[in-house]
Order: C-alpha cells, then structure tokens, then sequence
C-alpha cells in the first residue's frame, strides 16, 4: 500500500510539472528507467543548466530552479538521480539511498552523465553547461568537478562537501561555487578544512560563499531552516556565477 501511495504520489506530482510548464523525459540506464524534466525553451541552442534535487528526489525547490532558470534564458533539465520505484517515502529511506549514491559515487557520476546528454539533446550549447544542486544534489554538484564532467561550472547549494579520504584529490577542471550555510552543523571544521585542501590542491577556480544565520536546507522555502534573504541572495549570487561563466 505504502508503495502504491508514493507512486500515486509521484503521477500527481509530474502532472503538476507539466502544467507549470516543465516537460516529463525517460531516459534510462541500462534497465532502469529514470524520468527527469526539462523546462519548455527546449530545442534552442542556449546555455544549459542542469538540476540535480536534494535527497527525497525530484522536488519543488528543484522545480522551481529549472524554471526560474527558463526565465534566465537558459535550457534546464532536472535530473532523475535514483531512478523510478525508488523515490524515498521517508527521511530514513532518503538518507539510506543517498548514501548508496555518496559511496558508490561513480554511479553518482554516471546519472549525472545521463542527464547532461539529455540536456544536450534537448537543444542545450554542449560548449556552455553548467550543473547546480541542492543539498545531495549539491554534493553531485561537486562529484560532477570531481568526475571532469563536461560542464563549465558546478554549484554547490548547502551541499555536502566531504568525500572518502581514501580518495586522492585530483585536477578540478570546471568552475566552482559553493553557497553555505554559515550554521550548517553538517560541515565540521575538519571537513571544510579538508575541502580546501581538495579544491586548493586541484588548482580550482572557486568560490565558497557563507550566509549568515543559515543552517543546513535555508534555501528551501519547505524547510524550518528557510532564510528568505538568503536564499534570495545566494540565488543572485548563482545567477551572477552563470552569467560570467558563459559570457567567457
């Protein structure tokens, strides 16, 4: 019943998206199908935006970015990371599936992938892409620079920023940005500190922004850590981020 639920759940959402404007697109990975969005400037040869949703999936705070995105003048394609039958129905089962995701960040990296080739084919300058995420997202975001994906830029929303130390730090070709916030109990001093060192010792060109008075979710208007000012602050902030890195 639980399952019926939540897949009932899920129909009702993506009608939603299509009426606000947001076209539904399967794509799949090998067997497992995945069903993203894209926004309806599709077809233009516009700088492209990928969206990469916090960890209960695809949700309104990812919604909301792609179109706000289309309105920017950008093509955005909001990403399916898990995959259809397993949209979380709870926090537990969210953090479970998200740290699958963390540990097996390869995997992480190959739907990120998938999803910048259907950006690509949905009209998107494969010379001008960009990744955005929030939260698990956001830490995608980074695996995105981690992996050298083929994007100009990735930002990191109140995103986690540690990895496994067993993992060697590598080159960091595509343009950094990290919006955090400054109370987010999430990132100890240790992470942050290793973070740097990562980022310094791949030769990044980066960024990281703190906002005060902002703990781990303050962009999410759904969260009890919503900061209004900063959320529309660090969202100028990724609009002026976008707007250098394609007028390069």
């Amino acid at each position: 019943m639980k399952k019926i639920i939540v897949i009932m759940t899920l129909i009702g959402a993506l009608q939603t998206t299509v009426a606000q404007g947001l076209a539904l697109v399967e794509y799949a990975d090998d067997t497992q199908k995945l069903n993203g969005l894209v926004t309806g400037n599709s077809g233009k040869k516009s700088p492209g935006v990928l969206v990469l949703p916090a960890w209960m999936g695809i949700d309104n705070e990812a919604r909301t970015a792609a179109l706000n995105l289309e309105k920017e003048g950008y093509i955005a394609f909001v990403a399916d990371i898990y995959g259809e039958g397993n949209v979380p129905a709870n926090r537990s089962e969210a953090g479970k599936i998200a740290t699958a995701f963390k540990t097996d960040y390869a995997l992480y990296q190959k739907r990120i992938q998938l999803a910048l080739d259907q950006l690509q084919k949905a009209g998107a300058d494969p010379d001008k892409l960009a990744v955005i995420g929030y939260c698990f997202g956001g830490t995608g975001a980074l695996e995105a620079a981690r992996g050298n994906l083929p994007v100009s830029g990735a930002v990191s929303i109140h995103g986690g920023l540690g990895k496994d130390a067993t993992r060697a730090n590598v080159a960091l070709k595509p343009k950094i940005l990290v919006l955090h916030g400054a109370d987010d109990a999430s990132a100890s001093e240790q992470i942050l500190k290793d973070f740097r060192t990562e980022l310094d010792e791949g030769k990044a060109d980066w960024q990281m922004i703190y906002y005060a008075n902002s703990k781990h979710t303050f962009t999410n208007p759904e969260s009890p850590d919503y900061n209004e000012i900063m959320s529309k602050r660090s969202w100028r902030h990724t609009l002026m981020f976008l707007q250098e890195l394609f007028d390069d």
